[in-house]
């Protein structure tokens, strides 16, 4: 179930699961029945019996109807509502409308107040402009009641592709959608208006999935887990990896600490913190099982990276900024070994983006980039543009590497053209020094033979796992020794 499916793919969905044989009705009514066993659930909950079903003109106004039948056959005392004249439904929407066959009121004839629960099936999830004049009123009224909504598909308002209010959109307490969720339930600010989100099972069979090719996925261990580095018994701590995260100069060392630790915590087998001669007594009285090596110059790292034991690298977390940063990144990517950039290692290039998407395009070995948005726009401009989905696949496919966009909604892309949004990290993962800890993750399962994008992927998991299961008040410290916890639990459902 990790697919996400675009609109326009959606479509094809059921179009697919008509030809072959199952009518458009049935999948309707499978549908409203969906929506009628999540609002009878909200409805044991709350004070009342009164609903309002709010219907458009589409597919979800039918799909409403069916709700609103199903409600009043069960003692509900329930309002139909549709936008628009009955005169103008067509197809299975007027065949739902029908089988209701109750009288109906207009938008503007309800007060959303007057309801114990409200059903939103207004608008479908292909809306591509905003929403205006009576439907977008009743959609104010709506949220501003206060009253416990479910919505159908998406909320009202809610772009399907990329998440985004169209001028304004429901808030919903529950929202059912069918078949595979799409991006908008994850991306924000879709998915603050979700609430809580149901797939149901309305008769579409798995296999046009085959025909349609979904290339959006929801990031979720299904997607990556059986390619996780395997624990051998014949194993060593060199066949585990060697990755080789690089610090700056005094005072600034922590950050490149952060990701060292986790490097090791992700699994690789060695970790080696390269640094300045200037920081290595600060870094030594840190560290344990990391290893120290000293390294002042990009020609220094160049010596260490030629041990062909060296499997990953990590820099960014505490690089430091100007020519030096950059000429130690060129040396990393020239090593020939996977790289995760992040932090200094990206803004260090933020006057010349193009240079660095050169040298990317001159390796073979996977690279992962890792910018939160400010980095993002540095590299890639696109500032005006609220699709992060789409940005991050621009970015990707022009800089040839696995782009981490992060962010509450961090978004996954590899320059083909995959990608996977992520849904699990906390709020409170926002604090300082977690994406030093994402990077280490990164760099560690890539020096595990791991691929960038399934690295990047489980990286992105594991860091949101670990910070969920910490709760509020963690800090990155107790990020990096929580991470081993979760990799352990993983790879047990991995053996399962």
């Amino acid at each position: 179930m990790h697919e996400l499916l675009s609109v326009k793919e959606m479509g094809r969905a059921d179009a697919l699961t008509i030809e072959r044989g199952k009518p458009g009705i049935v999948l309707m009514e499978n549908a409203g029945e969906a929506v009628f066993r999540v609002a009878q659930q909200v409805l044991s909950e709350v004070d009342g019996f009164k609903v309002l079903v709010a219907c458009g003109q589409g597919n979800n106004g039918g799909d409403g109807s069916i709700v609103a039948r199903m409600l009043a056959a069960h003692g509900h005392q329930v309002t139909l509502a549709l936008a628009g004249s009955e005169e103008k439904l067509r197809g299975d929407a007027l065949i739902a409308f029908d089988r209701w066959g109750r009288q109906s009121l207009g938008i503007d004839q309800v007060d959303p107040g007057d309801y114990c629960l409200i059903i939103d099936a207004l608008l479908g999830a292909g809306l591509d402009r905003d929403v205006e004049g009576a439907i977008a009123g009743l959609i104010s009224k709506i949220n501003e009641s206060g009253k416990p909504v479910v919505a159908v598909d998406l909320p009202s308002g809610i772009n399907g592709d990329t998440g985004l209010v169209m001028g304004v959109a429901v808030c919903a307490l529950h929202t059912v959608t069918f078949f595979r969720k799409k991006p908008g339930h994850l991306c924000f600010p879709g998915r603050g208006h979700s609430g809580e989100v149901t797939v149901a099972d309305i008769g579409i069979a798995d296999n046009v999935l085959e025909d349609i090719g979904p290339t959006t996925s929801e990031n979720l261990p299904e997607l990556w887990m059986d390619n996780l580095p395997d624990y051998r018994r014949e194993g060593h701590k060199y066949s585990r990896g060697h990755a080789i995260v690089v610090s700056g100069h005094m005072p600034n060392t922590g950050a490149a600490r952060l990701a060292a630790g986790a490097a090791l915590r992700a699994g690789a087998g060695l970790v080696t913190l390269a640094s300045p001669p200037d920081a290595l007594t600060t870094n030594a009285s840190h560290l344990t099982s990391v290893m120290l090596a000293k390294m002042d110059s990009a020609g220094g790292l160049e010596e260490l990276v030629a041990d062909r034991r060296i499997s990953a690298a990590g820099l960014g977390p505490a690089l430091g900024l100007g020519e030096s940063a950059r000429d130690k990144v060129a040396v990393a990517l020239k090593s020939e070994r996977p790289v995760v950039l992040d932090a200094d290692a990206l803004t260090c290039f933020a006057e010349t983006p193009d240079q660095l998407f050169e040298l990317i395009s001159a390796v073979e070995r996977d690279v992962v980039m890792t910018p939160h948005h400010g980095e993002f726009v540095r590299l890639f401009g696109d500032a005006n543009s609220n699709d992060k989905l789409r940005q991050a696949r621009h970015a990707a496919a022009r800089s040839g590497a696995v782009i981490v966009f992060k962010g509450p909604d961090t978004v996954i892309a590899e320059p083909a053209g995959r990608a996977a949004i992520n849904s699990n990290a906390p709020p409170w993962l926002a604090t300082a020094g977690s994406g030093d800890v994402l990077t280490g993750i990164i760099c560690g399962l890539l020096a595990q033979g791991m691929v960038g994008f399934d690295a990047a992927c489980a990286g992105v998991w594991l860091h949101g796992a670990a910070a969920a299961e910490l709760g509020p008040g963690m800090t990155s410290e107790d990020l990096c020794h929580q991470i081993s916890e979760i990799y352990c639990a993983v790879h047990e459902l991995q053996q399962l």
